[in-house]
């Protein structure tokens, strides 16, 4: 269900939440957390009274959050828990966002447009090989020079036409990126950081699960939770015909279109 354009899923949110903080106590060791041994860890990680400890809350009332119940911590109890769990400034911030505390943007549900200024710009691009994503990592327009360098997405059916589908399901897309194996889960940690902002939209929901059975990698590293703000600068591409191509990539926010995002790939060397 949604109110005024907005996704009205708190439970999903909450689920979420849950899942991220155990997610990250497991990951935290005693020594990284500043703590003695203690007797056998018969499970990876801290355990939940640890965590409740370092950060100054009860045992209880940090067990009801890692179960996703509505007990909305303040600002003061996230710090703290993001504190124990020694989380990166990426993860802080998806945290909030699960906690719907401090959201930047409104980011509203529905059809999501291109404005006209920016489809003239991208189509005046000719050498720099330009796409513009929707909040779902949808590629939304492209410009030839783009379509010369990784393909024309208009031969796609609209489920397939989206950034993170191809990176994980087209054996085409996978081949043309030469570090694939570092800029997936960088594209998909910043994915997961995204997600927050969406819990609850079934369209989200329906592409993750399309993803979670059509790859097994895209699954693995999905459960791991992992979220970054940092996109990888600098790709390689296995051309088929022109050899290895070096790009510069830009990614900008689209004013007035929260969620959007134009993706400038500039040759290396080129202004």
């Amino acid at each position: 269900m949604m109110q005024d354009g907005r996704f009205n899923q708190p439970q999903s949110r909450l689920r979420e939440f849950g899942k991220f903080l155990r997610s990250r106590r497991e990951r935290l060791t005693h020594v990284q957390a500043g703590l003695p041994p203690g007797f056998r860890r018969r499970t990876p990680g801290l355990r939940r009274e640890e965590v409740a400890q370092l950060a100054g809350i009860g045992a209880t009332w940090y067990t009801w959050l890692e179960q996703g119940r509505d007990v909305r911590p303040s600002v003061e109890v996230l710090e703290a828990i993001a504190e124990a769990l020694q989380l990166g400034q990426a993860e802080r911030q998806y945290l909030f966002v699960l906690a719907g505390i401090s959201l930047h943007e409104d980011r509203a549900a529905g059809a999501e447009c291109v404005p006209d200024a920016l489809m003239r710009m991208l189509i005046g691009m000719k050498d720099q090989p330009a796409y513009v994503l929707g909040r779902r990592c949808d590629i939304l327009a492209w410009n030839d020079a783009a379509v010369r360098v990784f393909g024309d997405f208009g031969t796609l059916e609209g489920d397939q036409r989206n950034l993170i589908h191809l990176m994980f399901t087209s054996k085409t897309h996978r081949q043309l990126l030469v570090d694939w194996d570092d800029i997936a889960p960088v594209s998909l940690a910043m994915f997961r950081a995204d997600s927050a902002y969406y819990a609850g939209d079934p369209d989200f929901e329906r592409l993750i699960s399309r993803l979670e059975k059509a790859s097994p990698q895209f699954r693995v590293w999905w459960s791991s939770h992992d979220v970054v703000h940092q996109p990888s600068t600098v790709k390689r591409i296995r051309h088929p015909d022109d050899g290895l191509l070096v790009f510069e990539y830009m990614s900008l926010s689209v004013d007035g279109c929260p969620g959007m995002r134009f993706v400038v790939c500039t040759p290396e060397g080129k202004g």
